[in-house]
């Protein structure tokens, strides 16, 4: 699922995950129906925002912030 970004330096991982959730959630909400087969999409998104938080644990300090910036990127994705 990170496809190219899964070659990026390993401090990006926190920020290369929550893109990938991103983009597979817009993938997701650009179809014309999301029913019971968007399940495994669903489950992929969460598991990418959750390895983007793991990854971000590693800056205790900036965890907060990046959730704030993480639920707005998200929601703004799923309003548009």
């Amino acid at each position: 699922m990170l496809g190219a970004r899964a070659e990026e330096d390993a401090t990006r991982a926190a920020e290369s995950c929550l893109d990938a959730a991103e983009d597979l959630l817009r993938d997701l909400l650009a179809r014309p129906s999301a029913g019971r087969d968007a399940a495994l999409d669903l489950l992929t998104i969460d598991a990418l925002v959750t390895y983007g938080f793991e990854a971000a644990a590693r800056e205790p300090a900036a965890v907060e912030a990046r959730a704030r910036a993480a639920m707005q990127r998200l929601a703004a994705t799923a309003a548009s």
